[in-house]
């Protein structure tokens, strides 16, 4: 059996989830979101979610795990959040924000300009003497993490210098350049 799928996902106070017909909802102080499922029975008990399969076929052992990550990852995010950070390194790099339009100087001739989903918040940070950082919040793991992803993919580090957008703590390989 799954060992991720057979742990039950607890449910803190001020969540609410409800099954039915195929779809999983999960309401909470920061949001509501919903998730599709088929295959596995999912069942409330108090103040826990269970999930169960009813076969020992390769795709029920392999959704069993998935969705009770995909739970346990919704019911952490409208009850607690998820934050992603990102650094630009590099000379003249900079990042700010009108509120929910984020604007990017990276080293081309123009600036990005990215307009954001409502659900994610973002906060440009410029300190002097650091790097500026872009940090992103949002009660959707994975639409955090795509829109972090899609930031990241305007100037990905490169392996010489380490310049680009990184996420926070990020170890960029390096390598040595041409010998003279």
């Amino acid at each position: 059996m799954s060992r991720i799928g057979k742990s039950p996902v607890s449910i803190p106070e001020g969540v609410t989830v409800s099954v039915n017909d195929g779809l999983v909802t999960v309401k909470g102080k920061l949001g509501e979101l919903t998730q599709e499922f088929s295959e596995i029975e999912i069942k409330v008990k108090e103040n826990e979610v269970v999930l169960e399969r009813s076969s020992e076929k390769k795709n029920f052992k392999a959704k069993h795990g998935l969705y009770r990550s995909l739970i346990q990852n919704m019911v952490e995010g409208v009850s607690q959040g998820f934050t992603k950070e990102l650094e630009l390194v590099g000379v003249g790099y900079r990042a700010s924000n009108q509120g929910q339009k984020l604007d990017l100087a990276v080293g081309f001739s123009h600036n990005i300009v990215m307009d954001l989903a409502p659900e994610v918040k973002v906060e440009a940070i410029a300190e002097k003497g650091k790097n500026p950082r872009i940090k992103l919040t949002s009660f959707d793991k994975q639409l955090v993490g795509q829109v972090a992803a899609k930031i990241r993919s305007f100037r990905t580090p490169e392996p010489y210098k380490g310049k680009g957008i990184r996420f926070v703590g990020e170890q960029v390989r390096r390598k040595a350049g041409k010998s003279a």
